[in-house]
């Protein structure tokens, strides 16, 4: 029996577990190593802000994964002995064990990505002021402060790509412009996104997402990265400063330091190609989701896809025939607001087709409320696919 061992129990952890086990049966031990009880999802979180979306429909337990024959352990990874087979973990509160060692025969890394502000100066003083929509907690306290200002500057802001969902802080920032425009406020609060991209990302509908900044008068700042933080200011790499009565800040993003103690990568699992998810020294040891070094964005449909061609390389070397149906593209959503302050959210959807040599972007520039809907429901299919509710 083949011994597999994944870390990380979101949707790229989840989709090689639950294949794996679904396709070899009682021909493999399937163990989820996952820092806590719970899942939340992040798609559809930043509607979390104009009360679109609450946190009881995207949290889910692991009692269904365990169902499946899985065996789930809530605990923090220490560290990983790829030439011994081994992960070592440590308790993580609530849930789990006080630690302990897992032996593998396969070994899939799928753990997410660190947000890691430690480059700024001040930021190790000062990170409690901010707040962002990736983190549940930081996620209700940016909610808190958007209802709750009369005057004032927000600033949203977005580190250099590659980091989690692309889109993320332009949503941030147009949903920020809703609440205070349906609050009757926006004409005293100023909104500023600072990028440290040449664009906002992804690319592909930043030429769409400043055609709206411009009509709501939201100020964009690209090509700078904030490298100082205090109190209430911001200053970028060119010395411009930027006052603050709201942060909302993407830290640069990394995958999790036990990848580099572990001779995996630097700051990201070096693979060996976008189809061949081993490490380019160890052909146990693979990486899926957002913490491999892949040429593409870091979303959920690419997640999903990589373990999937995780899955497939270890059912080769099992040497099971029957194969994932599997390829690299996507269609997404980006929330833009509504500026007209309207409660009701409109998305844009656009894509990438990575079969083909050139990757092929697909964008439909109107913005639309159903495409709000079907960003929802995606979500919700996935979850259900995964969490079984």
């Amino acid at each position: 029996m083949a011994k597999v061992v994944v870390i990380g129990g979101g949707i790229a952890g989840l989709t090689a577990a639950t294949t794996l086990a679904s396709r070899l049966g009682d021909k493999v031990e399937v163990t989820v190593l996952t820092k806590e009880p719970y899942y939340v999802s992040g798609p559809t979180r930043p509607l979390i802000l104009t009360d679109e979306e609450r946190f009881e429909r995207i949290i889910r337990d692991y009692g269904y994964v365990g169902s499946l024959g899985i065996k789930v352990v809530y605990g923090a990874v220490s560290s990983i002995d790829p030439g011994n087979r081994v992960v070592k973990y440590v308790e993580s509160p609530p849930y789990g064990t006080a630690g302990g060692a897992l032996s593998y025969d396969y070994l899939i890394v799928a753990p997410g990505v660190v947000f890691d502000g430690s480059g700024i100066t001040g930021y190790g003083k000062w990170w409690w002021v901010n707040s962002n929509v990736y983190d549940p907690g930081m996620l209700t306290e940016l909610k808190s402060k958007l209802w709750s200002i009369n005057q004032g500057t927000v600033l949203i802001y977005a580190p250099k790509a590659p980091y989690r969902c692309a889109p993320a802080p332009t949503e941030t920032t147009l949903l920020a412009h809703t609440v205070l425009k349906h609050r009757g406020v926006r004409d005293r609060v100023r909104v500023i996104h600072v990028d440290a991209n040449d664009k906002t990302q992804p690319p592909i509908i930043a030429d769409k997402v400043k055609e709206l900044y411009d009509k709501a008068g939201i100020e964009l700042v690209t090509n700078q990265d904030i490298t100082e933080l205090s109190s209430n200011e911001v200053v970028t790499r060119s010395g411009e400063r930027y006052k603050f009565d709201v942060l909302a800040m993407l830290e640069p993003n990394r995958a999790p330091s036990f990848i580099r103690d572990a001779g995996l990568g630097d700051n990201w699992f070096e693979v060996r190609s976008p189809t061949d998810l081993r490490h380019i020294k160890y052909d146990d040891v693979l990486a899926a989701g957002d913490a491999a070094r892949l040429p593409y964005p870091k979303n959920q449909e690419i997640a999903f896809e990589s373990a999937l061609f995780a899955v497939n390389k270890i059912l080769e070397d099992l040497g099971v025939g029957d194969r994932v149906n599997v390829q690299y593209a996507f269609v997404g959503w980006a929330y833009l607001g509504n500026i007209e302050g309207r409660l009701e959210t409109l998305s844009l959807q656009f894509g990438f087709d990575y079969t083909q040599q050139t990757p092929k972007p697909i964008k439909d520039p109107e913005p639309k409320r159903e495409y709000t809907v079907q960003k929802d429901r995606w979500m919700q299919t996935y979850l259900s696919k995964l969490f079984g509710y």
